[in-house]
Order: C-alpha cells, then structure tokens, then sequence
C-alpha cells in the first residue's frame, strides 16, 4: 500500500533524474510503501526520457503539462494523481537531500501534524555553496513572510502536507512557493513542524527563479493577506494619485492666498481630493473589486482611511512649516507624497480588499496589527518634536538639569533618560522624548515575548496591537514621564517571572533581578510586582520549590544593589523621598474614591477593554485542556489581582491619580488578546464585545491623531482657551519674558519670575525661556509653600528684598491665595493688581490667557505675623 507520494516538478533537469532517484532507492524503504510522480513543465533536455529509463520501477510516473510552466500548478497536478493521502514536494536538482525524507514525512505519516517542512533557518538547518545574493534573496522571502504564517522557511520547497489541505487552496494559486499557500490558507489550524536540514546549491543544470518569480511571490503574498496591491492596481493609483495631487495643492494653495490658516486649508483641500480620488479608483484602479456604484461603507472605509492619512500629514506639515521653516507653497507637496502611501495601502487592504478567497480571521488581525502598530509608531514619532511638552515633562528635564541620584517625588530614571536624549538630539521636545518612545520599543518586544510564551504568536501580535492602541500605552510612549520607563520595566519583569515560575528557567531570575530593580529605578509602583509574585510562589505548588533555592534570592539582592542609589540619596536627605511617598498614601485625608478608580482603569483600557478584563479575571478563559494553561491562567490573574487589589483597597480611603493604575493591566492584555482571536468559543454577548474590537481600536487611534493635530495645527472651529489653559509654554513663556524685559527697563534690575503652582509652572517658565539666563525663575515655594524638588534647588527665604517679582499663574486663583488662605499680597511690596494677557500664535490664533502680578519686592513670611 503507498503510504506517501513524492511529487517532483521539472524543467531541464535531465543531468539530476539519474542521481535523485539513486539516492532515494537507497534509502531503506520499502517501494511498494511510497511512489515518484515526476511532473514535467515541456522540458527540452532530454528530461522525460531520463524518467522513462526508470520504467522499471512501477512506483515511478512521469505526468507532461501542456500548460505555461507553472512550479505550483505542476506541483497541485501531482498531488491531484497521487495514490496517497500524503503529499512529499521536493526539487529535482538535488539542493534537498533525499536523506532527510524520512525525517519530513513520517510526523505526519503518525498523524501528530498537517505539513512538514524541511528548514534551513532552524537549528540544524544551513545552507552550501549557495551566492550572497540567492541567501539573502531567500532571507528576505522568508522575512516577509514571516509576521503572516508561523514557519522560518516559508520559501522552502521540501515538505510534506496531507492532500486534503490542497482544497483550502484558491482555485488561481500560482508562482512558485506553494507551502506559502497552505501555511496561509490554514493559518491558526494547521499544526505544523519545521525539521532542519542542509540546503545545498545545484550542480547541474541552472536555476529558473527570475524576477518574475520574485514579484508573482510578492504579489500572491499580499493577495493571501487580503491585499489587492498588484502592478496593475499601483500603477493605476499613481496616475490617480498625480491627479489628486494637483487637485489637492490648487485648492491648498487657493484657500492660503484667501487667508485661510494652515490647517482649514490642508483639510478642506485633502477632502476634496479624497473624494476625487476615490471616484476614480473605485471605477477604475481598483476597479474588479467594486460593484460600479457608490458603495456608503465602502465610502466610509474610504474616508477612514483618509482621516489617518490627513491627521499624519497635519504633523508632516508642520514639521516642514514651523521647523524647518519651509514655506506652505512647498511644504504641501512632501507632505501629500508622504501620505500616499498610506493612503494606497488602506485603500488595498481596508476598503477594496481581496475578496475571492478572503483571509482566515486569524490573518485579518495579523494585517491589522501590522498596519495599526505602524500607523501608530509613525504618528508618534512626527508628532513627539510637534508637540509642546507639558509641565510634567518640563519639570523631569529640570531633573537632568540638575542631576542627583534620586529625587524628592521620584526616582532618576526619568532623569537619566531625558539626560541621555538631550545630550545627543539637544534640549527640544523630541530630546526629552526619544527615550520615550524607546522605552515604548522595549516594552513592544518583551510584550510580543511575553504573548508567544503564554498563548501564541497570533495572540502576540494582538496583543502588541492592544497596547499600541489603548490608553495605557500610547500615552506613555509619546510623553516622558516616570511611566514610559516603568511600563517597559514592568512588562520586562513580567517576561522574565513567566519564564521563571511558569517555564522554570533559572536563567530567567538574572532577567527579572535586573528588570526589577530597573523598574524600581523607575517608579516605585513596580514593588507591586514582587507582593504578586510572592503569593504566586504560595499558592502555586510547582512554582513553591524556589522558596528552597538561592535564584529568587539572588535576583533580590540584584534589583536592590540597582535600587542602591535611591536608597543612598534618601540617607543623605532624611529619607524625604520615602516619607513623602507614605505621607502621599497614608497621611492625606481623602474621601472614598473607588469609583475613581474603576473609572480611571475605563480610562487606561477603555471601556470595552475593561469589560473584557473583568471577563478574564473573574469568570476565567475557556480552555480546552490542563495543567500549564491552568498555570498560565493563575500566573494572569495573580500578577494582574493582585496590584488591582492593593490599589482597590487604597481608594477606599485615598485618591488615585488616574494614570497610576495603567502598569497593572499589562499581564492582562495577552488574555484580551487572544480572546479576540477566539470568538467562537464564548456567549453571543461575549461575541458582540469582542466584535466591538474593530471600532474601538479605530476610534482610539483617530482620537490620538486629532487630539496631537489639535495640539499642533488646530482644528478648524474649535478654539484652543477652552482646553488649553495648561500648554502653549513656548508662546506663553516668550509673552512673559516681554514683561520680563519692561520690568527690568523700569526698575534697573532683573526681577525674579515666581510660577505660581508647585511646580508646573516654573519648570515650563525654564524649558521654553529663550536663554538659560533669560530669566531667574522660582516656584511657588518662594512663599513657604510647597515646591516638590524646587524646595532642594531653591530653598525658600524668609529674608525682604526689593528686587521686583513677577508672579505668573494658569489661573487668576493662583495668584490670590496660598493654600492656607493667606494673601499673597501681604508679602509683597507695592503688588499691583493681577493682570491677564492673551497668547496668540504667529498667525493671530488665540492660544490661551496667562495671568501675572508684578511687584516691587518682597516683605518676607514674616509679613504675615505683622499684617
């Protein structure tokens, strides 16, 4: 009985019939076990006779297309002929060794997996004799192939795969890479197994791989990823594109000379090119894949689309316009080439996708995340130097202006980082927040790992996706503060504890020993990590039996030897930092404030999100079998219960700041994420919030978009005062340097600047001053008052002076009180009344008020005792 079939495609390999078969019959196999169908594609060289010389061999056929030679048209006429259910494909110039057949076939001839294939990138595999251009050809085919289907060597053309699979196959499967067919018509069901092996170069005969071959590969790629980018389509959509281009600039271009401000003008004229691009396309790019009509979902897709394109190129415009000072005229043209590609590509994948044998669900989330996460990265790193910072941010970079080992409020990684992006890039915006964005890289990666370990690589992906998408992670990775840092810290230790607990890798202890004390180098909220992995080692039974070994331990006294500079500062300075931290959680007299905190979490995770991980920890997955997803579901729930815990049981009694409960989502999100990918197995109205995923992550990332194209271009008829009272620095700051000045002129003498918070205001005051010099700022703790970090750097002073002060406030209250109820005006000399002054921007744009008093000095706290 044949139990496997052995399909060989040819064309002109007559040199290498004669070696094949010899090596293959001298295998220790049984010929009435296995047949060879060679199928040949009109070969010129004698190729077919050499197989007939074989005729001896009843197990041997010979099957001659008439067809144009097609490798996966020969190869599926083959498997169509064969006498067994297991299909072997293997070339005929000898570059797969025979010897490793049976290494390929018999898993599944035992039935254990669907396809087989026999690898070069895997341990074991390699590759001889082969040139640099055909390796790194094959490198690249398998690259980017790689995030679609779950093999190394999706290129290889040896393996095994039960006939059956070929009906999964689109019935216009062509090129020459028909393992990418399967793997990818079966993605997220097949089982499959790379087994390695030697590739070596051909000896006879010459290879018939072409550049046609390449971009039919490329092409049938994309079309399996429910794309429709083909020469055809790309080319019609340039011609398109040049049209709209021109369509685009004229009314840009008319609506500026009319006065219309930078962003009305790129809006409107974007729109209206949109939808003259999208006629076109429709009825002529993309053409087989529209019905011919105005299709209002397609349409809406369409605009979607458009939206991401114009809120990125917004950030591309004023990149060019505002620094790099380039004029309008100029600056639309870049920035409209700058979008089209992704204007090209949603319109490819999103709304004319390849429908005649649409992608598995599985890849459709593959795709997304790809595209998203892109669009993501993209638009945080055009708007991270657009941006103005907020006062959080200016006040770390006055941390790394005055470097310390720690801090009063917080530790020094936020410090070191802004330390480390200024010294290269300079002291401006995408300085202070590069390293948050490379924190963001960090915790993308350590997430994937994290994901791939618990779950899969399906749900891994996914799960980057939920975090680039959702709240709690793209906040962090467009702003500096404490958070960027620990979020990458945090899920680092969540990766090194899994491989510890749950793969019980000793290895895995230096990691989480490192990544902790990092972590706690970032914020303190990371310790709450190591109370959830101490009751998972309790409660575990597998995971107890490190309590008796020295690795955990080990690991301790490494994150504490990492924490030692807190811990030194703190000596120094009477443990201020730690008392302040207490104080903040135990001292303060707030009300309860639970429902804060559910909120805040809705916030992190939206609320979609938060129903999902409500579903998770209290009603568990469903899975389908035992002990280690058991561990994995218990690993979850404790490293997320736990820190959720403790911070439900501190609102009762304490206000959370809303962004303090954003780390401890994080070991969720691989749950929500392969939830996602599982609809099937849960309830109709699990289903119906799993299938409100697609919206939820669109809206999210367009309310980014629109929230930083506000922020740096303004949106046409929403005014900026109405939000903005906290931001506009740089225009607020060069408005109080003029009164700065004329103060001086008036009294001879530089006056101190005092902002009138704790410390917000003098930290932005020194970020966006003209010159280090340019003013002389204090804080607020210049009246006794609180000033965090400011109380260290400029310790207030009960002593008078008659220099002249000028209080700057975000609101008139500022200006008027202290905290205690005193007036401030009693501490100065000949304050006059609180005065306001609009910010406006270049192009006449009111921005926001600033309010400020002037005096001409100051009586000292002592004043109070005396009034």
């Amino acid at each position: 009985m044949t139990q496997f079939s052995i399909v060989v495609p040819t064309l002109n390999e007559a040199e290498n019939i004669h070696p094949l078969l010899a090596r293959i019959f001298a295998l220790d196999l049984e010929p009435s076990s296995f047949e060879i169908i060679f199928v040949d594609d009109g070969s010129s060289d004698g190729t077919q006779d050499k197989v007939r010389a074989w005729k001896d061999c009843s197990n041997i056929r010979l099957i001659k297309r008439q067809e144009k030679p097609d490798l996966t048209a020969s190869i599926l006429a083959g498997a169509a002929s064969a006498n067994s259910e297991i299909i072997v494909v293997m070339d005929a110039d000898l570059s797969h060794p025979p010897e490793r057949l049976m290494a390929i076939v018999k898993p599944v001839l035992d039935g254990h997996y669907d396809i087989t294939v026999g690898s070069r990138y895997v341990p074991g595999g390699s590759i001889e004799n082969w040139p640099f251009y055909r390796r790194w050809l094959s490198r690249v085919g398998g690259w980017i192939a790689r995030p679609l289907c779950d093999i190394n060597d999706a290129t290889s053309g040896f393996f095994a795969f039960r006939r059956e699979l070929i009906a999964s196959i689109a019935d216009n499967a062509r090129g020459y890479k028909i393992l990418l067919e399967l793997i990818m018509a079966g993605q997220g069901k097949l089982r499959a197994l790379e087994v390695p092996i030697c590739f070596s170069d051909r000896v006879n005969g010459t290879s018939k791989l072409s550049f046609s071959h390449q971009t039919t590969y490329l092409q049938r790629l994309v079309s399996l990823a429910g794309g429709t980018v083909t020469t055809n389509t790309a080319s019609r959509f340039a011609l398109v594109g040049l049209f709209g281009v021109l369509v685009d600039a004229l009314i840009f271009q008319l609506l500026i000379t009319q006065g219309a401000g930078l962003a009305l003008a790129h809006i409107l004229s974007f729109f209206v090119a949109a939808t003259v691009n999208y006629s076109f396309n429709s009825k002529w790019s993309f053409r087989q894949h529209h019905d011919g009509h105005l299709n209002w979902p397609q349409f809406g897709r369409f605009l979607t689309v458009g939206a991401f394109a114009l809120l990125l190129r917004g950030g591309i415009l004023a990149l060019l316009v505002y620094s790099w000072q380039m004029p309008t005229a100029f600056a639309i043209f870049p920035a409209i080439l700058a979008t089209a590609v992704i204007n090209y590509l949603g319109s490819a994948f999103y709304v004319f996708p390849y429908q005649e044998k649409p992608p598995t669900l599985d890849i459709r989330w593959r795709v997304a995340a790809i595209g998203l996460v892109s669009f993501a990265l993209l638009l945080r790193l055009v708007y991270l130097a657009q941006a103005q910072l907020i006062p959080d941010e200016a006040y770390y970079w006055n941390y790394a202006q005055n470097m310390e080992l720690s801090f009063y409020d917080h530790p020094p990684m936020v410090a070191w980082l802004i330390w480390f992006g200024t010294a290269i890039v300079g002291n401006n915006e995408f300085g202070v927040r590069i390293s948050a964005f490379l924190c963001n890289l960090v915790a993308i990666g350590y997430l994937y790992a994290l994901a791939c370990n618990l779950y899969d690589k399906s749900t891994a992906m996914r799960a980057v996706l939920l975090f680039a998408v959702l709240p709690l992670g793209f906040a962090s990775s467009l702003l500096m503060t404490p958070d960027a840092p620990l979020l990458a810290a945090w899920i680092a230790t969540l990766y090194y504890m899994e491989r510890a607990l749950l793969a019980g890798q000793r290895s895995a202890w230096l990691g989480m020993g490192i990544a902790f004390g990092l972590g706690m180098l970032s914020k303190y909220t990371l310790g709450l990590l190591g109370i959830a992995a101490l009751v998972f080692v309790v409660v575990d039974p597998v995971a107890r039996s490190w309590m008796k070994q020295k690795h955990p331990y080990l690991a301790a006294m490494l994150a504490l030897l990492l924490f030692s500079p807190v811990i030194i500062w703190n000596i120094n300075n009477d443990w201020i930092s730690f008392a302040f931290q207490s104080t903040r959680l135990m001292g303060e007299n707030e009300p309860f404030s639970t429902h804060y905190l559910i909120m805040h979490s809705m916030i992190m995770l939206t609320p979609l999100g938060f129903a999902a991980a409500m579903l998770v920890l209290f009603k568990g997955e469903k899975y389908r079998n035992a002990p280690y997803q058991n561990r994995q579901r218990l690993f979850v729930q404790i490293f997320t219960g736990i820190p959720l815990v403790i911070f439900f049981v501190l609102s009762t009694f304490d206000l959370p700041k809303f962004h303090w409960t954003a780390p401890i989502w994080l070991a969720i999100l691989p749950s929500l994420a392969w939830m996602i990918g599982r609809p099937e197995i849960y309830a109709k109205l699990t289903q119906r919030l799993l299938a409100a995923w697609q919206a939820t992550i669109i809206i999210c990332l367009l309310s980014y978009a629109m929230i930083l194209h506000y922020l740096v271009l303004g949106m046409p008829g929403i005014p900026y005062p109405i939000v903005t009272n906290h931001y506009f620095w740089r225009e607020t700051v060069s408005e109080i340097e003029q009164i700065v000045e004329q103060v001086k002129q008036q009294s001879g003498e530089k006056p101190l600047v005092v902002g009138m918070s704790k410390w917000s205001v003098a930290s932005a005051l020194s970020f966006y001053q003209s010159s280090p010099d340019a003013m002389n700022i204090r804080s607020r703790n210049f009246f006794s008052d609180s000033g965090a970090m400011y109380d260290l750097w400029h310790p207030s002073s009960q002593v008078p002076t008659t220099r002249p002060i000028i209080l700057v406030g975000m609101q008139r209250s500022q200006l008027e009180q202290d905290r205690w109820g005193n007036d401030f005006d009693q501490m100065l000399d000949q304050p006059s009344a609180i005065q306001s002054k609009q910010v406006m921007r270049y192009d006449g744009v009111l921005l926001r008020k600033v309010y400020y008093k002037v005096a001409q000095g100051y009586r000292g706290t002592g004043a109070l005792e005396n009034y």
